[in-house]
């Protein structure tokens, strides 16, 4: 298989800049697997395709203002066999950092994308307003880097403070305050994504309780989102392609429920991964399906042939072309079936992407 088998032409006035102004307005294209066939239907549908038998699984994942801007503050002396001379001065420049996950124990080092990213390099420093300031520790195999923070620095609350909302950049505006709300799920709980788990986006508490009266259970999973699923796909042959670590958690009193269930119906990419990984790991543990908590991290990646072992429906927004989460979504549905679906959603100009409207995948 070669990634440019999941390429497709996407008018970029279908690419949504900002949400609806009804977080459950969506329209929702239904693609039924076994008839092979699809329908346009509304996101307020939802609860019409679930039953006593289902769970539905939602990533209570909370994004978190990680985009900062500072300027380069110069490069800290370094040891001798690693000086450099002709970068030991003071240099100048806005430096972007977005930041993905802390590394260490005590929370002052943090996984980072930085740009620019060829310029910035070991031992420099950024200073962000309010005084903050970062060092560059270390350059990781995906083109991330480690930044050190001073003792003292509470990072989490210094990026709500100075931070932005990750847009990702085929939204071409800057954020305001609006997006902090609108670019979160209502049932976000645990802090620590870097994107939002944008299937959760179209859910409000009056759908997810009429979920509830149609007979499902709601299970929560909890899926901290960063380069494994929003980084671009590096190789060409998929098969030789890896995903970065992410962390994921399941607690105990979800597992049963989602044990307990017939049918999982996981919202969005990030919760099929997770339900996945679970079942992967209790199967080494030999408990039945992940009826335990777990915790850990999942480089898990899913493309076609992969034999999914408890997802038994997916709700899912449109993605890009060439990317992990659209080769998961084929995987589940039948790559011949989705993309000739998103074709449809064309040109039915459907809105695309994280603002955008939704798949149901049956």
């Amino acid at each position: 298989m070669q990634l440019a088998d999941f390429d497709y032409e996407l008018p970029p006035e279908l690419i949504a800049q900002a949400p609806l102004a009804d977080r459950a307005g969506a329209r929702m294209l239904v693609l039924h697997r076994k008839e092979q066939r699809w329908e346009d239907r509304m996101f307020r549908d939802l609860p019409e395709f679930l039953g006593p038998d289902d769970c539905l699984v939602l990533n209570d994942s909370k994004v978190f203002a990680c985009r900062l801007f500072g300027r380069r503050a110069g490069v800290h002396a370094l040891p001798v066999g690693r000086r450099n001379p002709k970068r030991q001065q003071n240099l100048s420049g806005t430096v972007e950092v977005f930041l993905l996950r802390p590394v260490s124990a005590d929370g002052k080092e943090w996984e980072a994308l930085v740009r620019p990213g060829k310029k910035m390099r070991t031992g420099e420093r950024v200073r962000f307003d309010g005084g903050l300031e970062a060092e560059i520790m270390a350059r990781g195999e995906f083109g991330e880097r480690t930044l050190r923070f001073p003792e003292g620095a509470d990072v989490w609350a210094a990026a709500e403070k100075i931070g932005h909302v990750p847009l990702p950049p085929y939204i071409k505006r800057t954020d305001v305050p609006a997006d902090r709300e609108r670019y979160q799920t209502v049932f976000a709980r645990e802090k620590g994504s870097a994107a939002a788990p944008t299937a959760g986006l179209h859910f409000t508490s009056e759908v997810i309780e009429r979920c509830r009266a149609a007979g499902a259970e709601i299970a929560y999973v909890t899926l901290h989102v960063g380069l494994g699923t929003f980084q671009p796909i590096h190789a060409e042959q998929i098969d030789k392609a890896r995903l970065h670590a992410e962390r994921y958690n399941i607690t105990a009193e979800n597992a049963a429920k989602m044990s307990a269930a017939g049918r999982l119906v996981a919202v969005g990419t990030t919760s099929v991964r997770s339900i996945e990984s679970a079942n992967r790991e209790s199967a080494n543990h030999e408990n039945e399906h992940c009826a335990g908590a777990i915790a850990g991290e999942t480089e898990l990646f899913i493309y076609p042939g992969f034999q999914f072992a408890r997802t038994g429906a997916m709700l899912t927004n449109f993605h890009l072309p060439r990317t992990s989460l659209l080769l998961l979504a084929c995987a589940f549905g039948g790559t011949e079936l989705v993309l000739a679906a998103y074709h449809h959603a064309i040109e039915k100009k459907y809105r695309f992407y994280s603002y955008g409207d939704c798949m149901l995948i049956l």
